[in-house]
């Protein structure tokens, strides 16, 4: 991965895409860089879920055209779900040079508990990486600790690092290396 474009969707907080930006370069060693925001994505809108599909704004961000070896992670507030399950923290083209997560649940206010901005900021650095990792592409992961381990709830996250485990980590030196996988 040469590169890393964070495309807020929405109003987002400002801080936080600067902490996740930094902490992405931390954890892949490239640029990453906050492009301007766009609005929230209300073509991707159900009103009979009151949610927003994951699925269609992952393919907006197709749009931007980013080079093969770039990744552009859209980063939104708004709930976001998949057809076969009640939400998701996140959604990645495997392989691809997509990614977009969200905050909505990740926010302690979300779980009726006082708001924890260390929390957020690392709750969304774990499901940011974890949804990139799935571009290089990477599967879940075994290791509960792993940031590729898959995340369920809240919970999970909170139970898993920022870090690739050593496995995965091997897989992303490789990849990032030009080494193909099978």
């Amino acid at each position: 991965m040469k590169s890393i474009q964070l495309l807020p969707l929405g109003t987002l907080p400002g801080e936080t895409l600067i902490d996740l930006s930094a902490g992405l370069r931390k954890r892949f060693g490239v640029a990453c860089e906050v492009l301007a925001a766009q609005p929230d994505p209300a073509f991707a809108f159900n009103f009979a879920r009151q949610q927003y599909s994951s699925t269609e704004i992952l393919a907006s961000l197709v749009k931007y055209g980013v080079p093969g070896n770039e990744r552009i992670l859209g980063v939104t507030a708004v709930d976001l779900y998949i057809p076969i399950l009640t939400f998701v923290f996140g959604e990645a083209q495997l392989r691809g040079s997509c990614a977009v997560v969200s905050f909505h649940r990740l926010r302690q206010e979300f779980y009726g508990l006082p708001a924890n901005s260390t929390v957020l900021r690392e709750r969304l650095l774990k499901e940011a990486v974890h949804e990139l990792g799935h571009t290089l592409p990477l599967a879940h992961c075994e290791d509960y600790q792993c940031v590729m381990a898959p995340s369920h709830g809240v919970e999970w996250i909170d139970l898993k690092t920022s870090e690739f485990c050593t496995t995965c980590r091997g897989a992303v030196t490789s990849h990032s290396a030009g080494v193909a996988r099978d």
